[in-house]
């Protein structure tokens, strides 16, 4: 899965990105998004993905004002001719209105649209910027309603405001990280909630990777713990609706196949 951050962070990113594969902006804004964005997407979605990966949190906070096309391309124009780096203002106008372009191609190339929220790995990392609410006005843009998009990590210590979220007919949530960073207990509590609204909107996650600061353990460790916490986390959630006379156990064995394998595939279109 492809990073497609510096499509939204034209000047000083994009035309050092090898997956990008440009080294020269183009005159206008539109040439940027006909020749960079929307090609990219285009070529990456020939090669087999299904889907991309903003971590913009990482940088900025997640609240993209719809900004008007002219007023985007005065900026865009402007930094062009001078090469002189924008204002922060216009440069997050830029990204707000570059954002909208970029998921807006997305969905035309059938590509899902992953974004980064909650908590980061960074200690410095603003959480209040990563938010899933941040997102709603994008979310309820109507040009957007075609693009699905999943809330990576699935926004904890805001994992109410995520599964709220789920509203939105093109929203997913994936619990990638939790899995890790959260006792199976807690985060059986977070997936109760989310099944017993939007079961279909569920997605298993890992975020397994090779941590350097605990060299003892790699990534085949971090996976092993990932997948132990998830199955132990739905197993507690799913028990416990059963329980209370919410679901059968035959609906509760759907609902774990739906949320460790079905909905992955239906989102993501795989055999």
């Amino acid at each position: 899965m492809p990073t497609a951050n510096s499509l939204i962070f034209p000047f000083g990113g994009v035309e050092a990105n090898p997956e990008v594969g440009t080294v020269r902006l183009p005159a206008t804004l539109d040439d940027y998004s006909r020749d960079v964005i929307a090609s990219t997407l285009t070529r990456w979605r020939g090669e087999g993905t299904v889907a991309i990966k903003l971590s913009l949190a990482y940088d900025r906070s997640l609240d993209f004002a719809d900004v008007a096309a002219a007023e985007a391309s005065r900026i865009y124009a402007a930094q062009v001719q001078t090469s002189t780096a924008p204002a922060a203002a216009d440069y997050k106008a830029l990204q707000d209105y570059l954002f909208r372009v970029l998921a807006r191609e997305a969905g035309r190339a059938g590509l899902v649209v992953h974004i980064h929220v909650g908590i980061g790995a960074d200690p410095w990392f603003a959480i209040a910027g990563a938010n899933p609410l941040l997102l709603e006005p994008a979310l309820n843009d109507k040009t957007l309603r075609s693009t699905r998009f999943v809330l990576v990590h699935g926004g904890w210590p805001f994992q109410n405001q995520a599964g709220v979220m789920l509203i939105k007919p093109n929203l997913y949530a994936d619990f990638s990280a939790q899995t890790f960073l959260r006792s199976p207990r807690a985060l059986s509590e977070t997936l109760r909630a989310w099944l017993e609204w939007y079961p279909e909107k569920v997605l298993f996650g890992t975020d397994a990777y090779p941590d350097p600061n605990t060299p003892a353990s790699g990534w085949e460790e971090m996976l092993w713990l990932a997948n132990d916490s998830a199955r132990q986390a739905l197993a507690i959630a799913l028990t416990g609706m059963m329980n209370d006379g919410q679901i059968t156990r035959a609906r509760a064995l759907q609902l774990a196949k739906m949320v460790l394998r079905e909905n992955a595939m239906k989102l993501y279109a795989l055999d």
